[in-house]
């Protein structure tokens, strides 16, 4: 394979026997052929690569990140039009990129919404027990109020807020976009 893990050249040359393959399968009214192996296993190096890099490879996570990364390349595996690029390898990058970036947010989504219920049904225990003697607690102590817990809710309910707004501002242009349409018919 030379200095570089995955061979573009043989990727897309693979991908293009591939691609004829599908279209002569459809043609004829034939089961889809399997991806290759070649494929496959090109995928798989990619997506272990990407999430080796030092913004994705700290994350508890990493091997569900690597499996949406494929599972998208998979999916979208079929869209590769070889008289657009002859790159497949930046092609796959990309896709497995933004599968991390979406493992990402929806972990942070889990993580905030794991803390708030938690958050709550402490709130709620302490309102049921009236702050009972401290003997009567099972000694487990539960600290929701650290530092990085604090930001990392105030920046997730930012985001949120912030998604909340761009939401309400386009569909404000929308309306007036509507509202200009129906004033130029009358």
């Amino acid at each position: 394979m030379g200095k570089h893990y995955v061979d573009n050249k043989e990727l897309y040359r693979v991908l293009l026997e591939y691609k004829f393959d599908r279209l002569q399968a459809e043609k004829n009214n034939k089961p889809k052929p399997p991806i290759p192996n070649y494929v496959g296993e090109c995928l798989l190096q990619i997506a272990n690569r990407l999430s080796y890099k030092p913004n994705f490879a700290n994350y508890m996570f990493r091997e569900e990140m690597v499996g949406d990364g494929i599972e998208n390349c998979i999916n979208y595996l079929n869209n590769f039009d070889p008289e657009k690029s002859k790159n497949p390898f930046a092609y796959f990058t990309q896709i497995i990129y933004y599968a991390f970036l979406r493992r990402i947010e929806r972990e942070k989504r889990q993580l905030y919404v794991k803390h708030k219920a938690l958050e709550n049904h402490m709130i709620e225990d302490e309102l049921t027990t009236h702050h009972s003697d401290a003997s009567e607690t099972s000694g487990v102590a539960v600290r929701l109020d650290t530092d990085y817990m604090k930001e990392f809710v105030s920046n997730f309910e930012d985001k949120l807020e912030d998604r909340k707004k761009m939401r309400l501002k386009k569909k404000a242009k929308e309306n007036l976009g509507k509202f200009i349409d129906d004033s130029d018919d009358e």
